[in-house]
């Protein structure tokens, strides 16, 4: 039940495209995911100066995966917008980190299994400030080291999002190529 008075802000809105990503229509977000439409994501990795990757675990009020941990900062990709941008005003959003570049590092199709999204994955590099997780955003983190991660990843399957997974199974998080100034 709504409270009276209460405001929301208006929805974010996503380009809706094609099984070939190109754009068709804007919509709001929460329609693309109801209707399971293609739409485009991002996913940022940031680095302690050791190496080890923070994690953020997701607000327990998030519509996807609530509670879960996932990679650094990810989020929708809004319309007219370039992925680029994106990653970085996510990436303060979410971790209060301001970066001037990041480099793309990979990218997979929209499919169910990314939520029909196409997903560009970034890396911020080794960053000598430590994240500060927005609490709207974000329920706090911890950084992990490639042991780390595959022992939850082997144990812990279910407490991590499946972007997450992917991208550790593939072996696209922890290189040098990865740990670049950020």
């Amino acid at each position: 039940m709504k409270k009276t008075g209460a405001t929301e802000g208006p929805p974010e809105l996503v380009d809706i495209v094609d099984r070939l990503d190109r754009p068709l229509c804007i919509m709001p977000k929460s329609e693309a995911h109801r209707q399971s439409l293609y739409h485009r994501a991002v996913f940022v990795l940031v680095f302690n100066p050791a190496g080890k990757l923070y994690l953020q675990k997701r607000g327990p009020k998030k519509s996807l995966y609530p509670g879960r941990f996932d990679l650094s900062a990810t989020g929708h990709v809004q319309a007219g917008e370039a992925r680029l941008d994106a990653a970085i005003r996510e990436l303060h959003e979410e971790l209060g980190l301001r970066v001037k570049t990041l480099t793309r590092l990979d990218a997979i199709p929209a499919s169910e299994q990314t939520g029909y999204e196409f997903v560009t994955l970034f890396s911020a590099g080794r960053l000598a400030e430590p994240p500060r997780p927005n609490p709207a955003e974000v329920a706090g983190g911890m950084f992990v080291d490639p042991t780390e991660l595959a022992a939850l990843v082997r144990g812990y399957r279910d407490w991590l999002t499946p972007g997450l997974v992917h991208f550790f199974e593939k072996k696209a998080l922890f290189s040098e190529a990865r740990y670049g100034e950020g």
